[in-house]
């Protein structure tokens, strides 16, 4: 298996043999108006890590090519499958009519959530997170057949969504 660092996926052209041949696991990112470039970015490094199937944004969430995901991305925007969607909740419905054993997992705080490290995650699923200030849309929210949320013990209510995410999605991977 090809592993390339930082200033190599900036500079190597995907090559279409070697994505194929990464084992995708059975895991759909799906961003509800996630604003910050950056933020988008490290969303594609995180899907890449993982080896999720895709990246949906959704709504106002910026698309490559940009040159802030580009640059937050280090280019694994070219080597992780994305689409847009106009909502998430349109790429919810899209997704559980093409995949009927789907999971919708929410991060967000919520009366309904549980701690995340409390949960066993079934797969296929799709984890969705939201606007850095507003989070995961209150109609995401009642799709979802599960919100799981990261305790704060200390002064800050929230952490980053990238953050967050990969917290989630690591241990979601104990699991895969």
């Amino acid at each position: 298996m090809v592993k390339l660092n930082a200033k190599e996926l900036r500079t190597t052209p995907v090559d279409p043999e070697v994505t194929k041949a990464i084992k995708k696991n059975p895991i759909t990112i799906i961003l509800d108006n996630v604003l910050d470039t950056y933020n988008v970015g490290s969303i594609f490094r995180l899907a890449d890590a993982v080896a999720a199937q895709r990246v949906i944004l959704c709504g106002e969430t910026l698309t490559p090519p940009n040159s802030r995901i580009k640059k937050a991305s280090i280019n694994t925007w070219q080597w992780v499958s994305w689409q847009h969607a106009e909502t998430a909740v349109a790429a919810i419905s899209n997704i559980k009519y093409q995949i009927s054993n789907i999971k919708i997992v929410a991060v967000e705080q919520d009366a309904r959530s549980k701690p995340f490290y409390e949960v066993r995650y079934e797969f296929p699923i799709a984890i969705v997170v939201g606007h850095e200030t507003h989070g995961v849309s209150r109609e995401v929210l009642d799709m979802a057949d599960m919100i799981v949320e990261l305790p704060m013990w200390g002064i800050n209510k929230s952490l980053n969504v990238m953050v967050s995410l990969g917290i989630v999605l690591y241990d979601m991977m104990k699991q895969v």
